[in-house]
């Protein structure tokens, strides 16, 4: 089975580097056949990468501890869905799934322009296949999946205790599919710039793949904030973690340019812009897996054993360098006469949009890198901690907060005073009503205030163009409420499903400015019987059981939640210790409400005296970070989800056809 996936890897790579050759000359030479053939290439590579990865599967499932890698990320007491994780939970498994990804996008997108773009399309597909070929390489002669030990261990390492949670189930193959998606529009950007083909259709082409990377690099983040919240056990989930960062930035740089592109298409307009965006956020996707795996940042996320830094770095360097190169190249070309004609317009409020969250990846960047650039030039490193990232970003994520409720709503090319008014009038009036009350009734947390009267301001700007669309459509065709709104988002699912995704982001800045301002936390050493208040609930320690498998002890206090002196709940937090690797971790008890999360921790238990260490946490609001990332994941399907539209009928047949967008 090891050489059958060694074999697999290495027809891959001989794979990838005939498409290459065969897209370049069949697209130069005017060879249908040649990119034909290079298509098929590309299918028949992920056809090999697949069977490495099955085979790899198979070995972890059977406990293959021949296989070096089964050996260090598995053992036969592991339970099977973490022995499916495994794959990505070790360097070599981790870059064999993102190969394998990748192969299965590029094979998309072969398929989705087999008749199609045929001038860029073969010129994208020789671009994926290079990017192929560097993660292939690294498989074939660097960092091999498939490496057999010389002595085989009747028992394997295990996989990190750390990782042995249902988040990291969803977690890395998430942010993985956001990562690798976004290598087919920064290939097709690329195209085009090679081939001069510098309209929009390449951005019409990949519109749908630039969402759908946004989307599960949202998910990615989301998981791995939920991860932190229930595994790490310090009460919070997200503590600008170097790793945490490189998963972020790309986020906010692909949301710079899906606002963007928006202007492209409407005003041809901002073509530098949007080709340098889409170049930045897959650069930052490398750049995230550079420090995953270079060993020069710490992280509770990267991969220990280094060796693959120089490589990726090299990579980042040379894709880096060609594309500024490329994008210099054409930017004569690019030019376009039009220009902005006024800062009260959507345009502008899109421009200035994208500047904030570019600004913003620019500090994330920044203070991730700091650290490493200290130690290279005074020999000292300098840590950039949480305080530095909140007090850069907090003023900017205000200004993103309200530029939200302003551009999808400003008119196009000048706003009039009539608009302003229509647009702004009401919801400007609630934002400010609704920061005076919540300063009367004693708020006095100024970016809690500021932030809570933009979130209403955001909401009423997005219900008030619901209502507007609503009773046009009532006016017209004199719809009953409900089927006109359905009627609404289908006619125009961009626009609207826009508007649902931003609905989401708001309940995401509510949860951030309730857990960032007003969250409470106690520790306290209690003996069984005893109780404290916290959050206005009475919490009573009742003890410690203690169970155990062969795979994990576990050691579980109980507290009794009390409200008014009657028992509404009963928390188990717990302390796990893992005997392969002898490892301790915790796992949190969690009381949501609407309103806040109960949290409690076992910190410590003394056994001759009962006694026990709680931490108890109350987090306010946070519930609306995660029911916000089901809100966008409603709007990201409602935006993505194809739009029938009438085609004009054919000289040769009556009438009209219905297809596809």
């Amino acid at each position: 089975m090891p050489e059958l996936g060694k074999l697999a890897l290495a027809i891959a790579l001989l794979l990838a580097i005939y498409s290459i050759v065969a897209n370049i000359y069949g697209a130069r030479r005017n060879a249908p056949d040649f990119v034909a053939s290079a298509r098929h290439a590309i299918w028949a590579m992920c056809a090999m990468v697949t069977i490495a990865v099955v085979t790899l599967w198979t070995a972890l499932m059977r406990s293959d501890f021949s296989l070096e890698y089964v050996a260090a990320y598995s053992s036969t007491t592991l339970p099977t869905v973490y022995k499916i994780t495994s794959l990505w939970g070790g360097q070599q498994g981790s870059l064999l799934f993102w190969t394998w990804l990748l192969s299965i996008f590029t094979s998309i997108a072969a398929f989705q322009n087999r008749r199609r773009n045929p001038e860029i399309a073969p010129y994208a597909l020789a671009v994926m296949a290079a990017v192929a070929i560097f993660f292939l390489g690294m498989l074939n002669f660097v960092t091999r999946p498939f490496d057999l030990l010389a002595t085989i261990p009747r028992e394997g390492s295990d996989l990190n205790p750390l990782l042995q949670n249902y988040w990291m189930a969803i977690h890395p193959p998430s942010l993985y599919t956001g990562y690798v998606s976004s290598t087919v529009p920064f290939a097709f950007g690329a195209a085009a710039l090679i081939t001069g083909k510098l309209d929009d259709a390449w951005i019409r082409t990949t519109r749908r793949w630039a969402i759908f990377s946004w989307f599960f690099l949202t998910l990615g983040n989301m998981f791995g904030a939920r991860w932190a919240y229930e595994v790490l056990g310090w009460g919070g989930y997200w503590a600008w973690d170097p790793v945490e960062n490189a998963a972020f930035m790309p986020w906010l740089v692909m949301t710079a340019y899906l606002h963007s592109v928006m202007i492209q298409e409407r005003k041809d307009m901002l073509k530098v812009w949007n080709l340098a965006l889409i170049g930045l956020a897959f650069g930052l996707t490398l750049f995230g897996t550079f420090i995953t795996r270079s060993g020069v940042i710490s992280s509770v996320h990267s991969f220990t054993q280094s060796g693959l830094g120089p490589y990726f770095l090299t990579f980042l360097i040379v894709v880096t360098l060609s594309y500024t190169a490329l994008l210099i190249f054409r930017s004569k070309d690019l030019r376009s006469p039009a220009e902005f004609e006024s800062y009260l317009s959507r345009e502008a409020a899109f421009l200035f949009n994208n500047l904030v969250l570019v600004g913003i990846a620019f500090a994330v960047f920044w203070g991730t890198i700091f650290p490493v650039l200290s130690e290279a030039v005074r020999g000292v490193k300098i840590t950039v901690g949480p305080p530095f990232f909140n007090k850069v970003n907090a003023p900017l994520g205000l200004v993103l907060l309200f530029l939200t409720g302003v551009g999808p709503v400003i008119a196009w090319r000048r706003a009039s005073a009539k608009n302003l008014r229509r647009s702004f009038l009401v919801p400007t009036g609630l934002g400010l009503v609704g920061g005076v009350i919540l300063f009367v009734i004693g708020y006095r947390h100024y970016y809690a205030v500021v932030s809570f009267s933009l979130c209403i301001f955001v909401v009423a700007t997005i219900v008030a163009e619901f209502y507007r669309g609503i009773r046009a459509r009532q006016a017209m065709v004199g719809e009953n409420p409900l089927t006109a709104l359905t009627h609404l988002i289908s006619k125009n699912r961009r626009r609207y499903g826009g508007y649902i995704i931003h609905i989401g982001i708001v309940m995401m800045f509510l949860a951030i400015t309730g857990t960032s301002a007003f969250k409470e936390e106690k520790q306290i050493t209690l003996k069984p019987g005893e109780s404290f208040q916290m959050g206005g609930y009475t919490l009573r320690y009742d003890g410690v059981t203690s169970s155990e498998t062969p795979h994990v002890a576990y050691l579980r206090a109980s507290v009794a939640v009390l409200d008014g002196g009657r028992q509404i709940d009963t928390m188990l937090p717990e302390k796990r210790f893992y005997k392969k690797p002898e490892q301790p971790t915790t796992e949190v008890a969690i009381r949501s409400t609407l309103g806040a999360d109960l949290y409690l921790v076992l910190g410590s238990y003394d056994e001759p005296t009962k006694m026990a260490t709680i931490q108890a946490y109350v987090n306010p609001l946070i519930s609306f970070l995660w029911w916000g990332g089901i809100v966008l994941a409603l709007g990201t399907g409602v935006t993505i989800w194809p739009t029938r539209v009438r085609a004009p009928a054919p000289a040769y047949a009556p009438g009209a056809r219905e297809v596809a967008e």
